[in-house]
């Protein structure tokens, strides 16, 4: 280590001072050795005014001006003042952490950091400067109008080095801004308990002596602060025993990095007790910084034996004693642990059991961990279900953090105010504003209720959850006297996202999920509708309600659809089409200007626009024409379908005006000289879907035709078709909106079509 020359260092204060001639090869600072060199050491807050490593080199090089410079800044009155109490106290030598490294070199800076906590151990006395206390002693209770900053104590006691400095050294002796002696550490312990929650025998004795569990030790610097976010973890490394390079520029990966180095030296488990306070991700099983152990002040570990006892009515009796719990390794998937777990919310979350307790003679603490693909993260609901059978579990726990969804919450309830329902209450207050909702990335939960004049109320939830979005609704339930749904919803979140993944997952271009719900002592359903719009980070949700006399019909489950145009940059829900896929029997793909899509073979002939319905028996029912309704509307509005380059496999036209429709089974279908068309998908043709939506809900729509011009040779010649439901006209099918048609003209079967082969 690098330290002052105590009387070097005077002696040229006073020849400067004296205006004489000084000597510039005289060296003030010289390397020793802390394991024997006496030395004193400087505690402080850094403050604008610090002297560095090159300016007390060079002080006796500069030039007049500059040199005056120096001399008037707090920074040196310090380390100046430290000297000449170093020199009272009899000794040779001093270190202050402002010039006795030179942070130029970033190996110095990293060696001195991993260094520090030694440095202060080995020192013979610490000297804590406290520039911002002007009386002789601390102040007898927090006084946050003198030190509003500081969480009402001299700013010296918020600082994170600073808990090192008086932990580590032997013998500590407070100043005040005029360098007046306030008194040692063993004499103001009881008062530095009060002021920073370290034990007053760890402040007399050191941690050597009994050295408190992690989280304990994390506690104490929960509401220290550093310039440097990662000081915050480098800050610790002396007083937690492991040392780790440098890396400044790597944020809040700093803390992770030092959690995974005490996990890989400790079995210390209480390094995962932290609480809840600060948490609203559901994500890493590590901590984000010290503040989340806040509250761990009295932690302690407890022995294997004790921790088995304690669980005895609540685990197999083969289980009772076992080796497996005092070892986790630290894979590429996760940490691998054994927990003893309890279920809490379904197959989803559950309490961990760890071999520590919050304070002497407490049960074990728990913590409540999600699993989630096979792996467990840490779940920020709070949930304490007390009691239950514990299993026994090799489980591995996330320490990696997940990604964050950014995506903003587009809500059109428009339909929904139309029948006599209002936005009634959100949660947070105010986040939702109008119809749309931007969640903070670091929220797992934005909620808005609902409610309307006979007494329904329901609450729809919006959140995040492993990188992806998630949607539920509540209802109020028949009798409650206290309705919280935002805390209905945390506990349950896992499953809500596991829900919504499931639909979507059902679905193979999925980008549309439904789900409906009956809302209590009423015959209303509410449908909520779910949109990832893919050119945007934007999530529609849609709500609507109708009038359903039915009971048991809303499932409240979510239901995913294959949709084309989710990709229009228009973002316009009107223009959604819920596919209708054809059988594997019946299903041919041609490309569409290079679109792969499926298209059914209709012997009878039906003509783009046709609406219809389905029957028990697989016909399409034709009802009407899209177009031919445009001309009862006396409407003079623009819906020219579109035309499209038909190919097949490989883009090609194909020989002889021939394009061959392939089936999955590698039988395919000729098609001569075919022509595309398609609906429109301008705002005209959009408005039209709404107009008709009233009338015609659940009805399927002819969408895209293949027309082929005849020809005696191909038994394929006719239309090619394929049939959606447009997403305005989609409602439950036992909403009882319509029947079928007697108006049906036309059809088309689901038979067996000829397939020519080669």
């Amino acid at each position: 280590m690098r330290l002052i020359n105590v009387k070097a260092f005077l002696e040229r204060e006073g020849l400067i001072r004296e205006g004489k001639r000084v000597d510039r090869r005289a060296k003030v600072l010289e390397f020793g050795d802390d394991e024997v060199t006496e030395y004193a050491i400087l505690s402080h807050r850094w403050t604008e005014q610090e002297v560095d490593y090159n300016e007390i080199v060079e002080l006796a090089k500069m030039d007049k001006e500059e040199r005056s410079e120096i001399r008037q800044r707090d920074g040196y009155r310090k380390i100046l003042q430290s000297c000449e109490q170093a020199r009272k106290d009899g000794y040779k030598w001093l270190w202050v952490d402002t010039c006795c490294i030179d942070k130029r070199s970033s190996a110095e800076l990293s060696e001195a950091i991993n260094s520090m906590y030694r440095w202060y151990e080995n020192s013979r006395i610490c000297y804590a400067y406290l520039h911002d206390l002007p009386g002789p002693s601390f102040p007898i209770s927090s006084d946050n109008e003198t030190y509003h900053k500081s969480r009402g104590w001299p700013e010296w006691f918020s600082r994170g080095w600073t808990l090192q400095e008086m932990i580590a050294p032997r013998h500590v002796q407070f100043f005040n801004k005029d360098w007046h002696p306030i008194g040692d550490k063993r004499a103001l312990a009881p008062t530095l308990q009060t002021i920073t929650q370290v034990p007053q025998d760890i402040l007399k004795d050191g941690l050597s002596s009994n050295r408190p569990c992690v989280a304990q030790i994390m506690s104490w610097a929960a509401n220290r602060t550093t310039t440097r976010v990662e000081d915050r973890a480098y800050s610790l490394m002396g007083l937690l025993d492991v040392n780790m390079p440098m890396l400044y520029g790597e944020g809040r990966k700093a803390f992770h990095r030092l959690q995974l180095e005490i996990i890989r030296t400790s079995n210390d488990q209480s390094i995962f007790a932290w609480g809840c306070r600060e948490m609203r991700q559901t994500g890493s099983i590590l901590a984000e910084d010290p503040s989340f152990f806040w509250g761990c002040d009295k932690m302690e570990l407890m022995n294997q034996d004790e921790f088995i006892e304690s669980l005895r009515e609540r685990i197999p009796e083969e289980e009772l004693a076992d080796d497996r719990l005092g070892t986790f390794p630290i894979t590429n998937r996760g940490i691998q642990i054994w927990l003893f777990l309890c279920p809490q919310v379904g197959d989803s979350v559950f309490q961990a059991l760890l071999p520590c307790r919050s304070h002497p003679s407490q049960p074990p603490v728990a913590i409540d961990v999600a699993l989630w693909e096979s792996n467990f993260y840490r779940y920020p609901g709070c949930i304490r279900r007390e009691g239950g059978r514990l299993q026994l579990r090799q489980v591995y726990l996330r320490y990696q953090g997940m990604p964050h969804c950014n995506s903003t919450f587009e809500i059109d309830d428009s339909a929904i105010t139309k029948s006599g329902f209002a936005a009634s209450a959100t949660w947070p207050q105010g986040i939702i504003t109008e119809n749309t909702v931007i969640p903070i990335s670091t929220d797992i939960l934005d909620l808005k209720c609902y409610s309307e004049n006979r007494g329904n109320r329901f609450a729809v939830g919006l959140g995040h959850w492993f990188g992806q979005n998630w949607i539920h609704v509540i209802c109020e339930e028949p009798g409650a006297t206290l309705w919280t749904p935002h805390h209905l919803m945390l506990k349950r979140a896992s499953e809500y996202a596991q829900s919504m993944k499931k639909a979507r997952s059902g679905a193979a271009r999925c980008r549309v999920c439904i789900m409906e719900t009956r809302l209590p002592r009423s015959t209303w359903v509410l449908q909520t509708s779910c949109v990832m719009w893919k050119s945007s980070r934007i999530c529609g949700v849609k709500l609507d309600v109708f009038q359903n006399p039915r009971f048991g019909i809303a499932s409240g489950e979510w239901t995913g659809f294959d949709v084309d145009g989710t990709d229009d940059p228009d973002r316009d829900w009107r223009g959604l089409m819920i596919r209708h896929c054809p059988s594997e029997q019946h299903g041919h793909e041609i490309l569409v200007d290079g679109v792969s899509i499926e298209f059914s073979f209709a012997p009878h002939g039906i003509k783009l626009g046709d609406y219809g319905h389905f029957t028990d028996s697989g016909y399409f029912c034709c009802e009407g024409n899209v177009f031919a309704e445009l001309k009862s509307l006396s409407s003079k509005a623009n819906i020219t379908p579109r035309k499209h380059k038909i190919s097949e496999w490989g883009g090609e036209q194909g020989e002889n005006d021939i394009v061959r429709a392939y089936h999955h089974s590698g039988a395919f279908a000729k098609l001569y000289k075919p022509l595309g068309l398609s609906l429109p998908s301008n705002d005209n043709f959009r408005s039209l879907l709404v107009a008709l939506s009233t009338r015609l809900t659940n009805r399927y729509l002819i969408t895209t035709v293949v027309q082929c011009s005849p020809n005696p040779r191909l038994s394929s010649s006719g239309i090619w078709y394929s049939i959606a439901k447009p997403f305005v006209w989609h409602r439950n099918e036992g909403a009882g909106s319509g029947g079928e048609s007697g108006d049906v003209r036309r059809w088309v079967t689901k038979r067996e079509l000829p397939f020519i082969m080669v």
